[in-house]
Order: C-alpha cells, then sequence, then structure tokens
C-alpha cells in the first residue's frame, strides 16, 4: 500500500509592508527615484531613505558633490536639496552640506509613532 500524499506545507503567514516601503516600491524603480511625492507625508517617508543611499558617511559635502550624487536618483536636485534642508535632514551652511542625524540614529529608520 502507498500513503496518501502528505498535504502541502503552509505558507508562512506574510508581513506587512510598512509604509515605508510601500512607498519606496510606488516612488522608486532601478534605485531610481521615478517622481518626487507630492504628498509631503510620502516624501518624509522617502527622504531618510534618499539621505542613506546619497550620503551615507557623516561628513561634509560641497554642494557640486551634493548635486552629483542627487542626480543619480532623480534629475531635480534642487528640489531634493531642499526637501532635505527643509526637513531637517541635511544642514547647509556657505555652501557646504552634512547630514543632520548621525548615520546610525535610529530616528531615521524608525519614524516616531502618533501619540510618542
Amino acid at each position: 500500500m502507498t500513503d496518501p500524499p502528505s498535504p502541502a506545507p503552509e505558507e508562512p503567514p506574510r508581513r506587512r509592508l510598512t509604509d515605508r516601503e510601500k512607498a519606496i516600491r510606488a516612488f522608486f524603480r532601478d534605485d531610481r527615484l521615478v517622481s518626487i511625492p507630492a504628498k509631503p507625508s510620502k516624501r518624509d517617508l522617502l527622504l531618510p531613505v534618499i539621505l542613506d543611499r546619497c550620503f551615507p558617511e557623516d561628513r561634509n559635502y560641497e554642494e557640486k558633490e551634493v548635486n552629483m550624487r542627487l542626480a543619480l536618483l532623480h534629475p531635480d536636485v534642487a528640489a531634493l536639496r531642499r526637501y532635505l534642508v527643509d526637513g531637517r535632514l541635511m544642514t547647509r551652511e556657505a555652501g557646504i552640506y552634512r547630514r543632520a542625524r548621525p548615520v546610525d540614529d535610529p530616528a531615521i529608520d524608525d519614524p516616531p509613532k502618533d501619540g510618542a
């Protein structure tokens, strides 16, 4: 006698995507930003990702280098620069840009929860 076929193994439950992961899927293609989100809430989710991809080191960056690095993601480098500075992710003084938060700051990876 042959044994009855064993039931197919159950798939583990799928994890829900975070809002940031959803925004990355929606706005990035082949490691390029296809468009800058018009909604500030979506843009705010992507700015830390842009910061980490373009400016991984905590050091000074001249504006020319900032432009070259941002251009690898999207052609509107002026808007991205402005959003990074206005969002307080980077500082700008006399044409020199710098990360406003250390590279390992958990606030970049885990945005504050409502009511926190």
